[in-house]
């Protein structure tokens, strides 16, 4: 006569844990799958957009530092790859697409509602930014700015601009193409009605870009660009 082997209760509850185990670790790296957030990009955030824009017009400040060289074009060039790089790490801790850029008002259109910020503004492309290089007294040789360049004190300039921020650090101020070091710009984010006033004191690739603490007294909370700009020339 055969003996039917049977298995112990202990050894039951054991192969029951053990087949829970495996169907919950299946279930939970599907659920880690199809929450992983997809990709942004400058069309669907103006968190990306504001990047991107950041990081093209820092990319063109290094080109024409590289297409017109001066005494001082060795230390602003290193000074923005450097904000380049920390703008490339914002990218990737924002959900962006790292390395995208874009120049001033021709980046995309985005989407209405940005996504929740992920990581402070102020870091922001604010790492190894040197606050002395490429400081007031550039020149207009420096980025293309012409000393005869903007409309007359208190008249609107730039219309139709946007702005985001430089990446550099120090006290308040701005950095345009079109202005010399020692103009005062008021910029108005339209948005919130938050302005600010502050002093040109380097070249960059844009009308006017601000630097972090400028671009914090205006900017909405989770943005990286401002779209509807009032640009003023105040002195």
């Amino acid at each position: 006569m055969s003996r039917r082997r049977t298995l112990s209760t202990k050894k039951k509850l054991a192969l029951l844990v053990s087949a829970a185990a495996v169907a919950g670790g299946g279930a939970f790296a599907m659920a880690a799958t199809s929450n992983a957030s997809p990709v942004q990009n400058a069309k669907s955030s103006t968190v990306c957009q504001g990047l991107a824009t950041a990081l093209g017009n820092n990319q063109k400040f290094i080109a024409d530092q590289k297409a017109s060289p001066d005494s001082q074009s060795e230390a602003r060039i290193a000074n923005r790859e450097a904000v380049v790089a920390q703008i490339k790490v914002q990218q990737e801790a924002s959900g962006c697409e790292v390395g995208e850029s874009a120049q001033d008002s021709q980046a995309a259109e985005p989407a209405e509602t940005a996504p929740a910020e992920t990581a402070p503004a102020d870091n922001a492309g604010t790492g190894g930014a040197d606050e002395n290089a490429g400081g007031a007294g550039e020149g207009a040789g420096a980025g293309g700015a012409d000393d005869n360049a903007g409309g007359a004190t208190g008249e609107q300039v730039c219309t139709g601009s946007t702005v985001t921020l430089s990446g550099e650090g120090g006290a308040p101020a701005a950095s345009s193409n079109q202005f010399p070091a020692g103009t005062q710009l008021k910029v108005t984010n339209l948005d919130n009605n938050k302005s600010t006033t502050v002093e040109v004191t380097s070249v960059s690739g844009s009308c006017a870009l601000l630097n972090n603490a400028a671009f914090e007294e205006v900017r909405e909370p989770g943005k990286f660009l401002i779209r509807n700009a009032r640009i003023e020339k105040v002195g």
